[in-house]
Parts: C-alpha cells; structure tokens; sequence
C-alpha cells in the first residue's frame, strides 16, 4: 500500500468513526417496549474496528514519516516544517491586510493613521512563503504516491 492510500484511509476512517459515534448516540435510548433503529452493540462493535485499524495505519503512517526521506528532511520534518511557514504566512497575511487599511479623515486636521510596516516589502514575503509551501506541499506529495507504506 502507498502511503497515500493509507492516508487516504485512514482520513476516511476518522469521517466513519464519527458518523458511528453518532449513530450509537441516536440509538442509545428507546422508549419502554420499543427497538433501536440500529443495534448499538453491532455499531460499537463496528466502530471499535474502524478504531483499532486507525491505530495500525497511525502508527505505520508515522513510522513511513519518521523513515522516509525527501532531500535531507524526513517527511516529518518537511511536515513541520510546512505547518510553520503556513502560521508565518498567514500572520504576515495579516500585518499585510491591518497596514493596508486605509483609515479615512473628514478634515486635513485630523490625526493621519500611517502603517508601521512597509506593505510591499511584506507582500513580497508573504508570496515567497507561499511558494516555498507550495513547493513542500508538492514535494509530499509526490513521496506520498511514490512510497510504500512501512509494515511489520
């Protein structure tokens, strides 16, 4: 199995574990005399499944991370490493967005709102960030469907 099947999987793994919890909820009571829609044993029992198979791919998952090298990084470097430059993108996005603001005077005596950042030079920054997470991004995934998932 590639490893991003297994991704594949194991997000739709969490997706099913919850539309289960839920269904366990909406048949865990019944009026006297009445019967669940469903069988909540069969549902827990269905779910403890999906459980125990979201753990076997986790724990492959991340020892295929922990293996798997692009360039000198392993993926999970290169993982955190994204995950970084997405929080530093999109707090430059931020400054970029409150120093573009422009703030209206009604008369020439009014204090002047100047922004303390220069605007451009932040953009700049900002597109730079999001080429370089781009290019990460294509980078796993590429090893993603090029790697197979490490199995015991």
């Amino acid at each position: 199995m590639k490893l991003a099947e297994a991704l594949q999987e194991r997000a739709d793994l969490v997706k099913n574990i919850e539309r289960l919890r839920s269904r366990v909820r909406n048949n865990a009571q019944v009026q006297e005399g009445e019967k669940p829609a469903e069988n909540p044993l069969e549902l827990i029992k269905e779910m403890n499944g999906c459980i125990d198979r979201f753990e076997y791919l986790a724990g492959r998952i991340n020892k295929t991370n922990n293996e798997t090298m692009i360039g000198d990084m392993t993926i999970t470097e290169v993982i955190a490493k994204k995950d970084a430059l997405i929080i530093k993108a999109s707090a430059y996005r931020d400054f970029v967005y409150e120093s573009s603001s422009i703030t209206g005077r009604a008369r020439g005596t009014e204090i002047k709102i100047l922004p303390t950042l220069k605007v451009v030079d932040l953009q700049k920054e900002v597109d730079r960030l999001s080429k370089e997470i781009r290019k990460l991004d294509n980078s796993l995934q590429a090893t993603n469907w090029n790697t197979e998932l490490v199995e015991d």
